[in-house]
C-alpha cells in the first residue's frame, strides 16, 4: 500500500494529497481507497481513532483532500460546504480556448450509465465553474478554475461542452492521453473550521509541467 501523501493534521482534520487513479470511497471493485489509507494511518496511532469522508475527488482527479477527525467536524463541514470552503483547480484542456477568462453557469444531469450531461431543465443540479487562463501552448490551455458548486463530473463536463475537454478525460470526448491520467488537479482549498481560515496547497504534479514543456 503507497504511504499517505499528508500535508496537514490536528485534532480535528485530516489532509492529504490524493494520488490520480485512486477512489476517494470504495465502489462495487476491491481497488485500495485513499480513505481506507487515512483510516488505517489513524488508527495504528490509536484503534479507537476514527476518520469521517467530509467530500470526494474523482478517481482520476489528484490534490487536497480533506477527513473529519470528528463526526460533529463532518456534520459541520458538510452541512455548509459551499459558504465555508473556496476550492481550486489546475486543469490542462485541448486546443486552446477563446476567452482568458468566463464564468460557465449549466444544469447538469446523470443519467444511468453515470455520464454527467448539460440539460436546459433547471430542476436539474445547478454547476457554476468560474476559470481563468494561465498559460497557452500550440495545443494546449492551462486553466485556473474555481467551483462554487460541489457537482459530480462538474469541471469536466464545462470545458467538454466548451470544445475544450480535460486532457486525459476519454469520458468526456478528449483525443489526447499523453500522461495516462486525467490533467486535473485539486490545488488550493481555502476552508473555514470552528471559525479559523486554513489553507492547503498540494503542489502541481512534475507531469503537469513536463507536458507543457514539451508542448510549447
Amino acid at each position: 500500500m503507497k504511504k499517505l501523501d499528508i500535508l496537514y493534521e490536528d485534532e480535528n482534520i485530516l489532509v492529504v494529497n490524493k494520488p490520480s487513479h485512486m477512489l476517494t470511497i470504495r465502489d462495487n471493485s476491491n481497488a485500495t481507497t485513499i480513505y481506507e489509507m487515512a483510516r488505517e494511518y489513524v488508527k495504528k496511532k490509536h484503534k479507537s481513532n476514527k476518520i469521517f469522508i467530509v467530500h470526494r475527488l474523482d478517481k482520476d482527479t489528484s490534490g487536497v483532500l480533506l477527513f473529519a477527525k470528528k463526526e460533529k467536524i463532518k456534520k459541520e463541514l458538510q452541512s455548509n460546504w459551499n459558504d465555508y470552503t473556496i476550492r481550486e483547480y489546475i486543469a490542462i484542456l485541448e486546443g486552446n480556448l477563446d476567452k482568458n477568462q468566463g464564468i460557465i453557469k449549466q444544469y447538469l444531469h446523470e443519467d444511468k450509465t453515470n455520464m454527467v450531461y448539460v440539460t436546459n431543465n433547471k430542476n436539474d443540479h445547478y454547476a457554476q465553474t468560474e476559470y481563468e487562463v494561465i498559460k497557452k501552448t500550440k495545443k494546449m490551455t492551462v486553466v485556473r478554475v474555481w467551483i462554487k458548486t460541489g457537482k459530480k463530473n462538474q469541471i469536466r463536463v464545462a470545458f467538454s461542452s466548451l470544445g475544450h475537454p480535460i486532457i486525459g478525460d476519454k469520458k468526456y470526448k478528449s483525443t489526447l492521453n499523453p500522461l495516462k491520467r486525467l490533467c486535473l488537479h485539486a490545488y488550493k482549498l481555502k476552508v473555514i473550521i470552528e471559525n479559523k481560515e486554513y489553507v492547503f496547497i498540494a503542489n502541481v504534479p512534475k507531469e503537469f509541467n513536463h507536458l507543457l514543456k514539451i508542448n510549447m
